[in-house]
C-alpha cells in the first residue's frame, strides 16, 4: 500500500484504509446558545480586565529594563523584576536577560535558585553563548549554590550546541564526582544529540557503552535522538539499524517522533518511495500521524515538485479534521516561491490571511526572497510596509533576507536604513548580516564602506566575550 492511496482515503481504523470515502449525509451539531446582554457585559468586562493586566505588566517590564544599568535599585518589587527576566529569556534576548539577572542579584530579597540558573543557561545555549553559560555557572558557585542535575545538563547542552564537545564530556565527568548529581538518561541523550549535530557519530557507541556500564537504559528519547541524527546525516542504514534496536529493546516503542524523523529523513533526500513506505509501516503499527507529519509530507512533495500530491495532503488533512497551521502555509508559500510560481505563492498567502492566520517573519522571508529572485523590488517595498504596520515579531533572519534583497537591487540607502532598524527592533546582526552587506558594497565598488563593516564585525565578536554579570 502506498501513501498516494492513503492520502486520498482517510482510514476508519488505525491500520486499514478504505478504497472509497463518502462525506456523511447528515451532521449533528450542538446548538450554541447566544449569550444574553448580561453575559455579554460580563465577557466585555473580563476582556477589559485582561487587557488592563497585560498593559500594566508590559509597563512594569519596560520600567525594569530602564533600571538594569543602575546599581542604586536594591529593593524593587519582586514581581516585575522576575516577569521582566522571564520575558527576556522567552524572547532569547540573552544580553538583556543577563543584565536583568544582575539587577535581580542586587536585590535585598534575592535568593539563588537552581531553576533560575537552569533557565538562563538553557537560553544561552540556544543563543550559542557557551562562554557566557560557563561564566554564569561560576556565578552560581560564587552564590553558594550547589549545582543540580538540571543545571549540569543545561551546561552540557550549551557546550554541545556550539560544538564544544570536549567541554561537554568534561562537564559530565564533573557530574560523576559530585554526590547526588550523577548524569541521567536525559543528560546522555542531550550529549548524543550534540554529537549527531556535528557528525561525531564515532562517539555514540562510546556514550552508549558508558551508559550501559553505569546501568542507565536508553529511553525512547535516546533512540529517537540517534535515529533523527542518522536521518539528518543521510546515514539511512544506521538509522534503520537504530530503529530495529529500539523495537528489539522491548521497553521502548516507536512513536510519533520516530515516524516524523524517519519520513523526514527520506523526504529531505528526495526518496519519496521510501518515505511513503515508512509512512505506511508506521500506520500499520498503529502510530497515528499528527500535524507535523502532514507538514513533513507537504514539504517533501513540494521539494520534489509533486504539487498534486502536496495539495492532496492538504485535502486529506481537512478530511481528517487537521486544520492547516501557519507552518503548513509557510511551507507551501516557500515551495511555490522557490519554484518561481509567484501567482500560486500569492494565492496561498491570501488563503492564509482569509483563514485568520497571522503571517510571521518566516512567511515574509519567503515572500521577500521570491520577489527579490524574480526582480520585483516594488513588491518587496509593499511587504516592508505591511510589516511596519503590523505587530509581527521580526528577527535577524528576516532582516538578513530583506537587506539582501535591497543589496542585490543596489539600493544601498535602504539597506543602511534596515541595518539601523535592527537595533530598534532589538535584533542583533550576525555574520550573515555583515557578509550580505559587505558583498553588496564590494559589488558597487564601495570598498571603504565594506572595510568599515568588517571592522565593526570584528569589534562585535570581541565584545561578545565580555562578562555581563559579575561574580
Amino acid at each position: 500500500m502506498h501513501l498516494s492511496n492513503s492520502i486520498f482515503t482517510p482510514p476508519t481504523t488505525a491500520t486499514h484504509l478504505p478504497k472509497f470515502y463518502k462525506e456523511p449525509v447528515f451532521r449533528i451539531q450542538a446548538i450554541k446558545q447566544s449569550p444574553g446582554p448580561i453575559q455579554e457585559l460580563g465577557i466585555q468586562k473580563e476582556a477589559e480586565k485582561d487587557l488592563s493586566k497585560i498593559l500594566r505588566t508590559e509597563f512594569a517590564i519596560k520600567n525594569i529594563e530602564k533600571k538594569v544599568s543602575s546599581k542604586k535599585y536594591k529593593n524593587l518589587w519582586p514581581k516585575p523584576v522576575l516577569e521582566a527576566l522571564d520575558e527576556a529569556i522567552k524572547q532569547k534576548k540573552w544580553q538583556l536577560a543577563l543584565k536583568i539577572f544582575g539587577l535581580l542579584r542586587q536585590q535585598q530579597w534575592y535568593q539563588a535558585r537552581c531553576q533560575t540558573f537552569t533557565k538562563l543557561i538553557v537560553m544561552l545555549g540556544k543563543c550559542k553563548q557557551p562562554e557566557q553559560a560557563s561564566l554564569l555557572f561560576e556565578v552560581m558557585l560564587s552564590d553558594g549554590l550547589k549545582p543540580s542535575v538540571d543545571v549540569y545538563t543545561a551546561l552540557v547542552s550549551a557546550y554541545g550546541q556550539s560544538g564544544l564537545l570536549d567541554e561537554a564530556f568534561s562537564t559530565i565527568n564533573d557530574m560523576k564526582s559530585v554526590s547526588d548529581c550523577k548524569p541521567d538518561v536525559y543528560t546522555y541523550s542531550i550529549l548524543i544529540k550534540s554529537c549527531t549535530k556535528f557528525h561525531r557519530f564515532d562517539l555514540i557507541e562510546k556514550i552508549l557503552a558508558e551508559m550501559s556500564y553505569l546501568g542507565i537504559e536508553c529511553s525512547a528519547v535516546t533512540y529517537n535522538t540517534i535515529i533523527d541524527g542518522y536521518g539528518k546525516a543521510k546515514k539511512f542504514e544506521e538509522m534503520e539499524s537504530s530503529f530495529s534496536a529500539m523495537v528489539e529493546s522491548g521497553s521502548c516503542h516507536p512513536d510519533i517522533f520516530t515516524l516524523n524523523s524517519m519520513i523526514s529523513a527520506y523526504g529531505n533526500s528526495g526518496n519519496i518511495e521510501k518515505m511513503e513506505k515508512w509512512y505506511d509501516e508506521f500506520n500499520l503499527m498503529g502510530v497515528k500521524a499528527d500535524i507535523q507529519t502532514f507538514n513533513i509530507l507537504t514539504k517533501s512533495y513540494g521539494r520534489a515538485g509533486m504539487y498534486d500530491k502536496m495539495r492532496s495532503v492538504m485535502d486529506f488533512m481537512q478530511k481528517r479534521f487537521f486544520s492547516p497551521t501557519v507552518v503548513t502555509y509557510n511551507i507551501v508559500i516557500e515551495t511555490f516561491g522557490k519554484a518561481g510560481n509567484i501567482e500560486k505563492m500569492e494565492e496561498y498567502f491570501k488563503k492564509m490571511k482569509h483563514r485568520g492566520m497571522k503571517p510571521n517573519s518566516i512567511t515574509y522571508c519567503s515572500l521577500v526572497s521570491a520577489y527579490s529572485k524574480a526582480g520585483f523590488i516594488m513588491k518587496v517595498d509593499s511587504i516592508l510596509r505591511q510589516v511596519e504596520n503590523s505587530d509581527v515579531i521580526l528577527d535577524t533572519p528576516f532582516f538578513n533576507c530583506i537587506i539582501s534583497a535591497y543589496g542585490q537591487a543596489g539600493d544601498v540607502e535602504k539597506m543602511g536604513e534596515l541595518f539601523l532598524a535592527m537595533k530598534e527592533r532589538h535584533c542583533v546582526p550576525d555574520n550573515i548580516t555583515f557578509a550580505v552587506m559587505i558583498q553588496a558594497y564590494h559589488a558597487l565598488g564601495m570598498t571603504e564602506a565594506a572595510q568599515n563593516l568588517e571592522n565593526k564585525m570584528i569589534a562585535m565578536k570581541e565584545n561578545s566575550g565580555k562578562k555581563l554579570i559579575q561574580c
